[in-house]
């Protein structure tokens, strides 16, 4: 596509204290092939030198442009503060986190499917997460697919190829038309609004690595996920919010059954390594407000059936029992730290 014919991407990058990868992702958009673009760099009250190596940049190239928040925001309150702030002509946003990159034909090679499909909502592709090609499982050439169908996938335990917001493009009405992308009452919100997005529009996909995740521990997803097991909540959140829509009511049953069961498996598995209160406030909290409070009766049952599966010594049985409800009720009832937290 010459200039001419390019419509406009809104670019976003929501940063708080990025500064030792921000000039790398900052210049990944800059080399893009794809030259019709505004970047909009959201600083989230940073205390290092982020906006300081953002300014550097938008001095060189007129299309960035920057906006600091008048206080800091929490990360998915920020994220959707950003998408609010593109501008009203453009025709398709991408979000780039600070800490990954785009390959030079990212966005070129996305918006060359979105404008050949006008069904298209989310284009996708596969993205390089550290070492590991990751978002793979649709089968070339499979470029189309309808939104239902690729949501359905997941749900019933299919590939997981939505990405993540670093590797998705969205058409920029199904970010005008919501009150929040983002849905911050769990944390895996990201896939939850490809889940919301793609009730009523398709997944594009090229079958091209187009971006680059940095998986480091200092990151917020790594450290909270680590420290509270977020992902089991959330993917039941997202289960229960959207299966009824996607699934079959038996489909739906089903997952929710296998659902339920996996998660207290986690459950029976963290109450033996002593996990602290917080983690299990967390769980007890999440599990309620869903209204499937956590059964001391159903974890029991998970555990009997692991040592009827390994063992036949009941005595063995009786004892991790009452191990587990030593652990739960002391974590629950008081503050005493994981062995992380010592």
């Amino acid at each position: 596509m010459d200039l001419s014919s390019q419509p406009l991407v809104s670019i976003v990058t929501p940063v708080y204290n990025g500064e030792r990868y921000l000039a790398e992702c900052i210049e990944s958009v800059v080399a893009q092939t794809y030259e019709h673009w505004e970047y909009l760099i959201l600083n989230n009250c940073s205390t290092d030198r982020t906006l300081e190596i953002a300014e550097h940049y938008a001095r060189m190239d007129s299309r960035i442009r920057i906006h600091t928040n008048a206080e800091h925001l929490p990360q998915f309150q920020n994220w959707n503060h950003a998408l609010r702030e593109i501008s009203p002509k453009s025709k398709y946003c991408k979000e780039v986190h600070a800490d990954d990159w785009l390959f030079l034909e990212c966005i070129t090679a996305m918006v060359r499917l979105a404008e050949a499909n006008p069904s298209v909502g989310i284009v996708g592709s596969y993205r390089l997460a550290g070492h590991w090609i990751k978002s793979d499982g649709l089968p070339h050439p499979s470029t189309v697919v309808p939104g239902r169908e690729a949501c359905r996938s997941f749900l019933l335990g299919g590939p997981y190829v939505f990405g993540s917001p670093t590797s998705n493009l969205r058409r920029a009405d199904l970010i005008r038309h919501r009150p929040a992308v983002y849905d911050d009452s769990h944390l895996i919100a990201d896939i939850g609004s490809c889940l919301d997005a793609l009730q009523h529009s398709d997944f594009g996909f090229v079958h091209q690595v187009l971006t680059y995740t940095r998986v480091h521990k200092d990151s917020v997803t790594s450290t909270v996920a680590d420290r509270l097991g977020t992902i089991y909540l959330g993917l039941f959140h997202l289960l229960i919010q959207y299966g009824p829509k996607y699934l079959t009511r038996e489909e739906y049953a089903n997952c929710l059954r296998n659902n339920i069961r996996r998660y207290n498996t986690f459950l029976v598995y963290n109450a033996f390594r002593r996990r602290g209160r917080e983690f299990w406030k967390y769980h007890k909290k999440g599990r309620e407000k869903l209204g499937y409070p956590i059964s001391f009766a159903e974890l029991v049952g998970v555990l009997l059936h692991s040592f009827i599966d390994h063992s036949l010594n009941p005595r063995r049985v009786m004892q991790s029992i009452e191990c587990l409800a030593r652990e739960i009720m002391a974590s629950m009832t008081s503050g005493r730290p994981s062995r992380k937290e010592h």
